[in-house]
């Protein structure tokens, strides 16, 4: 099992959202390097934490796991779509989305701020300059794990 950070904007879509829908896709990403992420490494019961971005505050809203594995994204063959590419074909897909199914929201945000004071994410992506704008991104178990950490001493979740 590997862990993971996925970036969405809460008023577009949002952790409630997910837990309203239980499980849904992970679509219209259009980074490369997101992509990589999503079509070559994430697999089903990867767990993976919701992050809220563009809020206030942006931070940490709940976990999800992987529940599909990666596949293209359809949307990238629809001319109408927002997401539609010209250069991607059925038989040469240039993007790839995973599924993800709800398992817990945090009682509150764990906030960006909190987690640049957590030492164990010195050196994740999250933190690293240049990678601010990546929604889909690997996490060290370390990461993983301090997080969460952080989340129960500030009473956000309870140790299961």
């Amino acid at each position: 099992m590997a862990y993971w950070l996925m970036k969405s904007n809460p008023a577009f879509f949002g952790i409630e959202d997910l837990a309203r829908l239980g499980s849904d896709t992970w679509d219209g990403v259009r980074n490369y390097r997101a992509r990589n992420f999503m079509r070559d490494e994430m697999k089903v019961g990867d767990e993976v934490l919701f992050y809220h971005s563009s809020a206030r505050p942006s931070g940490v809203a709940g976990i999800m796991h992987v529940s599909k594995a990666g596949y293209p994204d359809p949307s990238q063959f629809h001319p109408e779509h927002r997401h539609y590419d010209p250069i991607a074909t059925e038989d040469d897909p240039r993007w790839y989305m995973v599924e993800v199914s709800f398992e817990r929201a945090f009682d509150d945000v764990l906030p960006l701020t909190a987690l640049k004071t957590l030492p164990a994410l010195e050196d994740s992506l999250l933190l690293k300059k240049g990678c601010e704008q990546l929604t889909v991104l690997p996490l060290a178990p370390k990461h993983w794990h301090a997080i969460m950490g952080l989340a129960e001493d500030k009473g956000l979740i309870t140790a299961e």
